[in-house]
């Protein structure tokens, strides 16, 4: 539907900062406006994602996650937010709803271990990280094995996820692990608005209550205080993605992940690049990754 004001300014990411991969912007908007109008749909079992390489797995328990072969598949899909009771949707998850299907496939019985199908560029930081030390505390108190299989990607808050959730990581050859970093935008459309004619009059109490609004030149200080809570971010990211990291074997430091300055390692060169540096753990096909899983969790590796 088109925009009913023509001089209306379009809607834009919040000023605030996120965990994603910068080169996503247009995914992100678009998911924004799918979640937006989205008719109101069942938060059940039925909503359960069940990727293309684990098709027919067993729902008639009403899990809250796809089931096969022992194996749980949560989907962590799409723009990850603090708050997004859908299960099952490609466009977005929510960190609440990964940490109930988590709690429910730990406490199940009949779950063995845990797959997360993971192909997300990530999304807020808000509840990111609360949701990354839950879900290495389940892992470590169920004693299940947890892998991550990117299918095809994992970029920023989503491998903030996988780096605490999973002992291992894999990523086939075309797709992509990394972007250990924070981004925000502000947009400034004072000249767009004197160009319309029109002109916003703003009226508040406090100093800094209109700190980042969009209708004047952001101010040097403003952006020196936001530019330290992102480095202070990202540097509670690296800390995450370390320990994590740690937890699963790799030898990758807080150093180390700084140092990859929210790089992505995608493609066939770098996502070897990504196993030497302890990133992920193997550069698999998502349907090799399910079978060896499979295999491992029910005893018959070869």
């Amino acid at each position: 539907m088109p925009n009913a004001n023509p001089h209306a300014a379009p809607a834009r990411s919040a000023f605030r900062p996120s965990l994603m991969h910068g080169g996503f912007a247009a995914d992100a908007a678009t998911a924004r406006r799918m979640i937006a109008t989205a008719p109101a749909r069942e938060a059940s079992g039925e909503m359960a994602h069940l990727s293309a390489y684990c098709n027919g797995g067993a729902r008639e328990k009403r899990k809250p996650y796809g089931f096969r072969d022992g194996v749980a598949i949560i989907g962590v899909r799409g723009y990850l937010m603090d708050e997004y009771p859908w299960l099952g949707d490609n466009w977005a998850t929510g960190y609440d709803s990964l940490r109930y299907q988590s709690e429910m496939a730990h406490a199940d019985e009949e779950v063995r271990g845990v797959a997360l199908d993971v192909r997300s560029y990530g999304g807020y930081v808000a509840g990111c990280f609360d949701l990354c030390d839950d879900m290495a505390a389940m892992r470590k108190a169920s004693g299940k094995p947890v892998v991550a299989i990117c299918s095809e990607y994992a970029y920023s808050a989503a491998y903030a996820v996988i780096a605490s959730a999973a002992g291992s990581i894999s990523v086939p050859r075309t797709g992509g692990v990394g972007s250990i970093g924070v981004i925000c935008e502000h947009w400034n459309y004072a000249g767009a608005l004197q160009k319309w004619g029109d002109e916003v009059t703003l009226i508040y109490s406090g100093e800094h209550k209109a700190d980042g609004n969009p209708f004047e030149a952001l101010p040097d200080q403003v952006k020196a205080d936001l530019q330290a809570e992102l480095d202070a971010t990202r540097k509670l990211f690296a800390e995450t993605v370390s320990r994590g990291r740690m937890a699963a074997g790799a030898k990758l430091t807080v150093e180390q992940v700084l140092a990859t300055e929210a790089r992505t390692y995608d493609g066939p060169a770098r996502t070897a690049e990504a196993v030497t540096l302890g990133l992920a753990d193997a550069v698999l096909a998502p349907a090799a990754a399910f079978a060896a899983f499979v295999a491992a969790i029910n005893g018959n590796e070869d």
